[in-house]
């Protein structure tokens, strides 16, 4: 049995698609995951299963989505070592900054960096941003919300053939910590 979160691109933040947490639990559970649990509004769910891997556990969850909702959602599930690997690689001094300041888009496939050679880094500091392993780090000191650098990080061309999507270092910490107790 493997412990994973699943990480919904886009549901609950302003739009149109909307996903209750209990239906979301109820889904899940049907699937036949156990363990269940959501965290916050925005599209985290933590499950415990014997079957699958991330890709087809993700793959599965999106389409059950689209049938139970009627609208497509990206989804990336991820393990707790995996989870557990990126904060623990942060780059940034994750300790000193204040959560809002720090933020790791996940991918669904490496990224290398010569899909971001376009972007002025100098330009845009104090921002700064690295890779990891399927993600990206981001440092906004001034927060997400007034971040020049994440508005250029987040345009198509950078995110193509990619599932992204972005948590908060908070979310980034309760993750492997609601993982943590499944695996």
């Amino acid at each position: 049995m493997t412990t994973y979160a699943a990480l919904m691109r886009g549901i609950n933040v302003g739009g149109a698609k909307k996903v209750p947490m209990a239906d979301l639990r109820t889904l899940l559970t049907g699937l036949g995951h156990t363990g269940v649990q959501t965290y916050l509004q925005s599209g985290q769910a933590v499950f415990t299963t014997g079957h699958g891997d991330e890709e087809s556990l993700a793959a599965e969850l999106s389409q059950a989505i689209r049938e139970r909702f009627g609208f497509p959602v990206d989804v990336l599930v991820r393990d707790h070592a995996y989870l557990e690997a990126v904060a623990g690689d942060c780059p940034f001094p994750a300790a000193d900054l204040e959560p809002k300041q720090l933020h790791v888009t996940y991918f669904s496939a490496p990224v290398t960096p010569d899909r971001y050679a376009g972007i002025d880094q100098a330009a845009l500091l104090p921002e700064e941003f690295r890779l990891g392993d399927r993600c990206l780090y981001l440092y906004a000191p001034d927060g997400l919300g007034r971040s020049k650098l994440a508005e250029a990080l987040s345009r198509r061309r950078l995110t193509k053939d990619l599932i992204a999507t972005s948590r908060n270092w908070n979310t980034v910490t309760k993750l492997v910590e609601l993982t943590a107790t499944g695996a």
